[in-house]
């Protein structure tokens, strides 16, 4: 059973994100734990210390790692078998149990367990003169009542297993409350609550994810949209107002944008649009189309006259040839310093053979013969690892902060043009390299 849970974990390891195949493998699972936990109850009693660690053990342990509604399931099976097992020799039927059974040990000795006790004698006369034909009938029902055997089995039915229920049914129960608990802090947490849009955090938590997992030849795209004189919504028609212009420019924005779209609150009245895979022309389509849309919006004021708002956008897109170059850079940086941290540990190494050579004495010398090696071995791991990391080097840690600044810039350009603009800070950094390429050539 060991090997075979070990197999399990390395099977269903690669399908961990396929969430039908690992829930047929988690069934598969508690079946063949729910076949081994009747092969206690038949074998050693359903009364064993073994049987009732396995059952409650058992299945507290399959509610914290797989799907719970198979282990409870399971669970009311076990209990349902142990009833069997306890009820069925009156009806006439022999299941076999260690007691019954003869061992052998070494030397070649054997021990039979039928007649344990003095007290499995007693029970065994007393079944014998009540059932006179092995099997029970309604006549001897009675009788069998006053069976220390009978009562004892019994004692375990009416204490042991309502306790075992109880303990897996409040274990169930609280876990369900955690549930809720972690999935409700979650919410908070990744959900802003006035906009009902993605947290900044949680946004750019995704948006790393997504530039992290671009294919080839994509683009992607990013949109900074901040509402125009949204302070002034704020003085003159009161702070509920404004929240309400929030709301209905994040419903406008969820309309608008397409599936794969990110967005979120980026921070007061600033809204942080992320589109993977989308080119720089696409991304401007679908900022002029946002613009417009927030334009043609007509705020309804219960109290005062309704009005209109405008935003400003900025847009940026970092090209496939962006994204290789800044790859490239970010991968010559880290091998550059593991190549310094090499180097440090090289001298440092140096400087400690050189104090031991000091020293003539023999046992220095092999100390130091010892430490050369394990240095040796610790800069071999070093490059190694150094190596591994290289190559799976992929995008700085702040490129998120990058975008989003560049952006930003071509938001505050739309400012100064008047708001309600949207502005490409692509071409603002085209413009500026053609005008230092002008310079270089009059200079």
């Amino acid at each position: 059973m060991a090997l075979f849970f070990f197999w399990m974990v390395s099977r269903a390891s690669p399908i961990k994100k396929d969430t039908d195949a690992l829930y047929k493998w988690q069934a598969i699972m508690v079946t063949l734990y729910s076949l081994y936990i009747a092969m206690v109850i038949l074998v050693m009693g359903h009364s064993s210390l073994v049987a009732g660690v396995s059952l409650v053990g058992g299945a507290m342990l399959g509610m914290m790692l797989i799907r719970r509604r198979y282990v409870w399931k399971a669970f009311l099976g076990h209990i349902a078998l142990i009833f069997l097992v306890t009820l069925i020799p009156y009806f006439g039927f022999t299941i076999p149990n260690l007691r019954q059974m003869t061992i052998t040990s070494f030397p070649l000795d054997t021990y039979s367990y039928l007649t344990f006790s003095e007290t499995t004698a007693i029970e065994n006369a007393i079944s014998a003169s009540i059932f006179q034909n092995g099997t029970l009938s309604w006549d001897t029902f009675n009788q069998l009542r006053f069976s220390s055997a009978f009562f004892w089995r019994t004692t375990h039915i009416y204490m042991a297993l309502p306790k075992a229920i109880f303990i897996i049914y409040m274990f169930r129960t609280l876990l369900l409350i955690l549930d809720n608990s972690k999935a409700e802090i979650m919410q908070y947490a990744n959900q802003d609550e006035l906009t009902q849009l993605k947290s900044r955090r949680y946004g750019l938590t995704q948006m790393q994810q997504a530039l992290f997992t671009m294919g080839n030849k994509q683009d992607f795209s990013v949109i900074l949209l901040d509402l125009d004189w949204f302070k002034n919504i704020n003085d003159n028609y009161g702070h509920d107002v404004g929240d309400q212009v929030l709301f209905e420019v994040a419903q406008t924005l969820l309309k608008s944008l397409p599936e794969d779209a990110i967005v979120s609150r980026y921070g007061g009245e600033e809204f942080l649009i992320v589109l993977p895979n989308t080119p720089h022309g696409c991304a401007m389509a679908i900022a002029r189309q946002l613009r417009k849309d927030i334009a043609q919006k007509v705020i309804k004021n219960d109290n005062q006259s309704d009005f209109y708002i405008t935003a400003s956008l900025g847009v940026y897109t970092l090209t496939f040839e962006e994204r290789t170059r800044i790859q490239s850079e970010y991968k010559a940086l880290a091998l550059e310093e593991e190549t310094k941290q090499q180097a440090e540990t090289q001298q440092a190494y140096t400087q400690k053979c050189r104090a031991k050579k000091s020293s003539t004495h023999k046992i220095a010398t092999q100390q130091t013969d010892s430490e050369k090696t394990r240095a040796q071995n610790r800069v071999s791991h070093r490059r190694k690892r150094a190596a591994t990391e290289v190559s799976k080097a992929q995008l700085p840690s702040d490129i998120c902060q990058r975008l989003i600044c560049i952006a930003d810039k071509a938001l505050y350009e739309a400012k100064d043009r008047g708001r309600n603009k949207v502005v490409s800070a692509n071409d603002m950094l085209a413009a500026e390299k053609d005008k230092i390429a002008v310079l270089y050539a009059t200079s």
